[in-house]
């Protein structure tokens, strides 16, 4: 793999997309251990080109001298700023808000153009995804000129507070007399609030891309805490995180996330190194030990023990060991590049590790027992755990994000199936781009290439848990499953919502219904294969089948063991499901119509 050159998969591209959908994923796998997506380095460089100018550098800079501090890269003035610290946070959410961190790019299938968020949510008519139907005055799923008013308003309120000199705080110059800087100006920080929270609960999508589980909370604390309250409940905030991120880890699926996340790293050449977290490359690339080893002790262990020790210790020593370990945990999610791309995330947590821990000790009076009240201390940690503990019970009512679920595979994912032809009917949707094989095309990719590039997608959640029993249910409700194209729905949702982090709330029931009115698909048309998260408390996944055109015609379970003991092609057949409920065997066959015979030209992977 060169600078410009992609590491593409070594088939036939002439004969390759007529081959049985089952080798294809095959191929395509064996080719993820080594290569990952086989991404040209130079994107790679973009990527870290962005985070060092963008996110480090212009951060600093904005903060710093907005600040009366800096220069910027004299970090040793400032490193351990009170208000550098704050308004990094909030020119995070800022970059985050428009669209330019997380989920930017063509890892995360942003091609052309590469960012999604800001050129969507400036743009009445664009679709939303309102969180709870039960909200009044959310009705609808149509971007409107109030919903834009509300998104700019949030992105004007950030800057502001970013670019406003430090307000003066008692309790700061109680804390710290010799501080001439102040803390973050707690006006527009509260507009931002309030704007933020009315737009998510008419757009659950902008809420989450701002990342405002995590982000929300410490905005709160800017605001309503004095100082040392303050930072004690930011190092609450990120102890819940670490920790939930951790104890989301336990079960079959994390094992299963590991391995191709490594393959995916250029910071990883040595195949061999890749290879080890297969257990047979290439008869058997379910996860080695070696790949259980590093998801369950570099990762479960250090996201729960660590951070414990961050929150408890006096001792300087274990102190400094602790915030190394967890900046060397972020910096090596970094370096994998994983494909939701949340490198700006990992590089603040890294620098909170610093900032929270050794720049504020516990033995310096800044330990959970020094808030002004323990019931304020009890309240703020019950605040931070509702939603992690709901998540895990309840995961249908609570994103993964909200959840603290971060990145363990245990996610709401869907496949969409496209009958020949009918993917085009989604130009119908307004937005500012195109279905990404159209994005490719567009690049001057050829038609057979660009099809593959979009294959291996869908080879790469076959090799996570839940993508088996998701293809398990195509090939029951797909005979002919090989005329069929077939989508990972959280690429596809970047093209039409311009953005997704993983989460298969962002295209549930209520999102296609909306690509439904816009786009009039038939029965039988586009079909999608959706699971929700696994329980904590529970063995199964449950799951929908459902018809855009017609909604839902199944739901059932599967056990996750079952999902994780086959390989990713399912060589055995589909694993075995319990069907709840079919819209077939209670007397209605809407939903079984036939799809219209198309040319063989729209056949899956056959070049148009």
């Amino acid at each position: 793999m060169g600078l410009t050159k992609p590491d593409f998969p070594p088939v036939d591209v002439e004969t390759f997309l007529g081959e049985p959908l089952r080798e294809r994923i095959k191929a395509l796998s064996l080719h993820w251990v080594e290569y990952g997506f086989g991404s040209p380095k130079l994107f790679h460089l973009i990527y870290a080109v962005k985070v060092f100018v963008l996110h480090m550098v212009a951060g600093a800079a904005a903060a710093t001298w907005s600040s009366g501090l800096g220069p910027f890269w004299d970090v040793a003035t400032w490193w351990n700023e009170p208000i550098v610290y704050q308004k990094l946070i909030l020119w995070t959410v800022l970059l985050e808000t428009v669209g330019v961190a997380g989920s930017w790019g063509p890892l995360a299938g942003k091609f052309k153009p590469m960012t999604g968020g800001v050129l969507f949510w400036t743009r009445p008519g664009t679709i939303r995804v309102r969180p709870w139907r039960r909200v009044p005055f959310t009705s609808g799923d149509r971007r409107t000129v109030f919903d834009v008013l509300l998104y700019l308003t949030v992105l004007g309120a950030l800057l502001a507070a970013i670019l406003t000199p430090g307000h003066p705080s008692a309790t700061l110059s109680a804390a710290l007399p010799g501080n001439t800087s102040g803390l973050v100006n707690p006006v527009p920080v509260a507009v931002a609030i309030a704007a933020l929270v009315l737009l998510g609960l008419r757009d659950k999508v902008i809420f989450l891309a701002a990342r405002g589980e995590q982000y929300l909370p410490a905005m709160v604390f800017f605001v309503a805490l004095p100082f040392v309250d303050m930072i004690v409940a930011l190092k609450l905030l990120i102890v819940v995180v670490w920790i939930g991120a951790g104890v989301s880890k336990f079960g079959k699926h994390f094992s299963n996330v590991v391995p191709p996340m490594v393959s995916n790293s250029p910071c990883i050449p040595a195949k061999w190194f890749k290879r080890a977290h297969y257990r047979d490359f290439p008869r058997d690339i379910r996860p080695s030990k070696v790949a259980g080893l590093l998801a369950h002790v570099g990762g479960t262990c250090v996201e729960i023990i660590t951070p414990l020790i961050l929150l408890l210790s006096t001792n300087r020593v274990l102190t400094l060991a602790a915030v190394a370990m967890m900046v060397l945990f972020h910096l090596f999610i970094t370096s994998t590049f994983p494909l939701a791309v949340p490198l700006e995330w990992n590089i603040l947590f890294a620098f909170a590790a610093i900032f929270l821990f050794w720049g504020f000790p516990n033995e310096a009076g800044y330990g959970i027992g020094d808030m002004s009240s323990p019931w304020l201390t009890a309240a703020i940690a019950a605040g931070l755990l509702f939603f992690p503990v709901l998540g895990n019970l309840r995961p249908d009512l609570v994103s993964f994000l909200p959840s603290m679920r971060q990145y363990a595979g245990n996610w709401a994912s869907a496949l969409w199936a496209f009958a020949p032809g009918a993917e085009e009917k989604l130009d119908a949707v307004r937005r500012p781009t195109r279905n990404q094989i159209d994005q490719l095309k567009g690049m001057g990719y050829a038609p057979a290439i660009s099809e593959i590039t979009m294959q291996q997608t869908i080879a790469w959640r076959s090799m996570h848990s839940q993508g088996r029993g998701l293809f398990s249910l195509l090939y029951k409700h797909l005979p002919d499953i090989d005329r069929w194209t077939i989508r990972e729905a959280e690429f596809a949702c970047n093209s039409l919502l311009g953005f997704n982090f993983g989460d298969g709330h962002m295209h549930n029931e209520d999102m296609l219904a909306a690509l439904q009115r816009r786009c009039g698909f038939s029965p039988g048309e586009f079909l999608v294969v959706w699971v929700e998260s696994q329980a904590i408390h529970s063995r199964v996944q449950h799951y929908k089948v459902i018809d855009v055109a017609v909604g839902l015609i199944e739901r059932g379970t599967w056990k996750v063991a079952d999902a994780v003991a086959e390989q990713p092609w399912l060589p055995n057949g589909p694993i075995p499901l319990q069907v709840e409920w079919s819209r077939a065997a209670n007397g209605d066959q809407t939903a079984q119509a036939t799809p219209q015979r198309r040319t063989p030209q729209h056949r899956t992977g056959t070049p148009a």
